[in-house]
This record gives structure tokens, C-alpha cells and sequence, in this order.
């Protein structure tokens, strides 16, 4: 499972391998025997003279800063100067968090499972491991379940596609070619299900 994570599963027709040549990890009887990741652009439009949008939480803070501005006048306006600063900082930080750039991207990770053994696989769990090159030091990892069932001596490919970027430094504004570069990649079983009720845990 992808944990804390939208997921949004697939079931591709076509697999490209990884240029790579990533490492594989075998559980009893599945193998792995591709994988890679893309970065995808996320397909949305803006209209260039429609201005910023305001969100339903800066118009609650927008409102509530009015509320307190009229209830204050309406009481005296001893307090009226200090609502206004506290305002102010409101709309500056809606502001500032208005000007980060949206996701332009998200990633498809795509993966080719092989039922080596004698039993139908129902469910796959398995982690998608990115590795320092030079120090072998784990940078992330994408947990993932795959559910479908897997004939004995069958193939399937699998694709999710998540808004989590292998690594923290590879971005999600920006499309850089060298992000790839110092990573190596390996995928885990973690756990099997088969269809027989049956299940293998990695230790």
C-alpha cells in the first residue's frame, strides 16, 4: 500500500524497461522483471486574464477579518487598529502561500510482476527503494500494493500514478534531466497473497 498518499492504479498493456538496468529482488516464486518511473505533466489550463482565484479558505479569512473589523467599529473602535494589523498579516500570509508554484508534475511508476511458482497470486505488496550511487544510503521509498490475480507462470504489469516524487530533491515544479543521476533503484516484495488464502512475509 501507498501509505497517506493518493493512489490512482492501472493496469497498462505495454511496459518500457528500466534504461538503468536496476537490480531485482525476488520473492518465493515472483520476480520483478521490470520497472521504471516517469515524471508526467499534470494536464491543467489557466486562463491568463481570469486573476488569482480565491480559495474557500481565504475567503473564511477574508470574512472572518471583516466580521472582526465591523464588530469592533460597532463597539467603539478602541480595538479597530489592532484587527486591521492582525488582517493584514492574515491576507500577507494567504498571499505568500498563494505565489508557491501548483505541482506541474506527478510520477507514474510502472512495474512488470512474473508468477514464477505453482499457485495464483491474488495481491503483491512491494517497495519501489531509491539509493544513494556512491553510499549505498536509502533517499526514499515508495511503498505499493498490486491487486490482481497472477496465474502461475503469468506476467502483469502494473502502473500507479501518485503525486510523490521518488526523492525529496527531485521536483515537482521543475523538469530537470539530471535528477536521475547518482540514484540507484530496486524494487522489494514485501508480502504475497495467493489465491488460496495463503501468505509469504518477508521477514
Amino acid at each position: 500500500m501507498l501509505k497517506g498518499l493518493p493512489i490512482a492504479l492501472i493496469f497498462a498493456t505495454s511496459l518500457v524497461s528500466n534504461a538503468q538496468s536496476p537490480a531485482f529482488q525476488q520473492g518465493p516464486d515472483v520476480a520483478v522483471t521490470k520497472f521504471t518511473w516517469s515524471k508526467e505533466r499534470i494536464g491543467w489550463e489557466r486562463d491568463p486574464f481570469g486573476g488569482p482565484l480565491e480559495n474557500f479558505d481565504e475567503m473564511r479569512a477574508r470574512a472572518r477579518n471583516e466580521k472582526r473589523i465591523d464588530d469592533s467599529k460597532r463597539g467603539g473602535g478602541v480595538e479597530v487598529d489592532r484587527i486591521k494589523r492582525e488582517a493584514q498579516t492574515d491576507a500577507a500570509i494567504v498571499e505568500k502561500a498563494r505565489q508557491q508554484p501548483p505541482p506541474r508534475y506527478q510520477f507514474l511508476y510502472k512495474f512488470s510482476i512474473m508468477n514464477q511458482g505453482d499457485k495464483t497470486i491474488r495481491e503483491v505488496d512491494f517497495d519501489y527503494v531509491f539509493l544513494d550511487a556512491a553510499t549505498g544510503e536509502e533517499l526514499g521509498r515508495r511503498e505499493f500494493t498490486g491487486v490482481d490475480k497472477i496465474a502461475p507462470g503469468k506476467s502483469k504489469d502494473l502502473s500507479f500514478m501518485i503525486s510523490a516524487p521518488p526523492i525529496r530533491r527531485i521536483s515537482v515544479h521543475a523538469l530537470d534531466k539530471s535528477e536521475r543521476a547518482g540514484l540507484t533503484e530496486q524494487v522489494v516484495i514485501m508480502r504475497v497473497l495467493y489465491e488460496d488464502g495463503s501468505v509469504w512475509q518477508r521477514p
